[in-house]
């Protein structure tokens, strides 16, 4: 009976732990902070006022192969050509803005 007992447990602790979400998913309503604070000025409304060929738009980050977390969070981290890099954000504030930017994508800005 302590076995079957001790099995149960260890199944139900199991359970619950393998379907624990994960920690440290993206603040989307932060991303949109950070994105005002920070991006807006060259990117408002997923525009892009230096080079309005290369919009946050979901069809052209497709078109340019930047329509994924990794790529985005990347180019934020080191910057590209006349976008400045922004490090000094931090690692969750660069994955909350890279949320933000794929969701506004997917719903049209």
């Amino acid at each position: 009976m302590k076995k079957l007992l001790s099995i149960v447990l260890l199944a139900i602790a199991f359970v619950v732990v393998a379907v624990q979400p994960p920690a440290l998913a993206a603040d989307v309503a932060h991303g949109k902070q950070v994105f005002v604070g920070n991006c807006a000025a060259c990117h408002i409304g997923g525009k892009n006022s230096i080079n309005p060929t290369k919009t946050l738009s979901k069809a052209d980050l497709e078109k340019y192969g930047m329509y994924s977390a990794e790529k985005i969070a990347y180019q934020v981290t080191n910057g590209k050509n006349a976008m400045p890099n922004f490090k000094r954000l931090g690692e969750t504030s660069i994955e909350d803005v890279t949320a933000y930017v794929l969701a506004q994508a997917e719903a049209g800005w």
